[in-house]
Order: C-alpha cells, then sequence, then structure tokens
C-alpha cells in the first residue's frame, strides 16, 4: 500500500508527533521515511561574525541551514531507532511547497503533516502548511490531529 511516507517536520511539539505515528505506519507496512524541513537562509554577514565566535575547527558548522541539519538529524535518530530507513530533505524556501516537491520527485505514496495552524479561522489562511499541503498533495495526506 504505502512504500515511501513523506514527513515535514520543523522541530515543533505538532511536527515530532507527526513523525512519532509516520515511523509506527512505517514501520507495520515496510514503508521508507523521507523527513523534509525548510530553512530560510541566514544573511552572509551573520554568518561571518558567528564563524569568528567559534573554534577554527568547527567553523564549517555554521552555514545558512544549521539549524534545518540539526532539526532533521534530531527526527531521523529517532526513525532509526525505529528501525525504519530515512532519507533526510532540507529545502530552502516555503515549508509546503518543499514538502509537496519532495513528494512529487520522489513519488511518495502518502505525506504526513501535523494540523498545527488548521485550527479555527486560521484554517483558511492560504499560508498553513497542512491546509496547502492537503490541497496541492500528489497523493494521499494524513493529517495528524495534536491539538
Amino acid at each position: 500500500m504505502f512504500k515511501s511516507i513523506v514527513v515535514g517536520t520543523d522541530g515543533s511539539e505538532t511536527a515530532s508527533e507527526a513523525v512519532r505515528q509516520a515511523v509506527e505506519l512505517a514501520r507495520d507496512i515496510g514503508a521508507k521515511i523521507r523527513l523534509v524541513s525548510a530553512y530560510e537562509p541566514v544573511p552572509a554577514s551573520r554568518l561571518r561574525v558567528e564563524k569568528q565566535q567559534v573554534p577554527q575547527d568547527v567553523q564549517w558548522m555554521v552555514n545558512p541551514r544549521e539549524d534545518v541539519d540539526a532539526t532533521l538529524e534530531d527526527a531521523a535518530e529517532m526513525v532509526r531507532t525505529a528501525g525504519v530507513e530515512v532519507e533526510t530533505y532540507a529545502r530552502q524556501g516555503d515549508p509546503a511547497d518543499a514538502i509537496l516537491d519532495v513528494a512529487e520527485e520522489t513519488e511518495a505514496d502518502l505525506i504526513v503533516v501535523g494540523n498545527k495552524g488548521m485550527t479555527g479561522a486560521k484554517r483558511f489562511l492560504l499560508g498553513s502548511v497542512p491546509n496547502k499541503v492537503s490541497h496541492h498533495a500528489p497523493c494521499s495526506v494524513l493529517i495528524i490531529r495534536t491539538t
């Protein structure tokens, strides 16, 4: 049924619950998890300042997407611990677009996202990640209710 599951994460509690439930499903059915997180690049001037404040041997860690890489690695470790195969995707730009792009590129069977931003009148806002994903997905979508 589902062989490839794309999961959006930003490190929030809502996203972590979506990852947790996607892992349970993937483990039960033998699917692969593809974790996606989006980022806005850090300005070069800020990076220069930050690099000057860390020891030279770890300056390579200061980069435009360091936060998203850490978020993805934390989530990927949880997936690996459960014995599920995982790939990570850090994408620059809009989170919903990042999730949709990876789902399309990898021919995913299912997208899993948390319901953050879908309560009350907010669910009608165009910027809501779960709302946008649910309306434009190239596959089935599972929205995990966390609130």
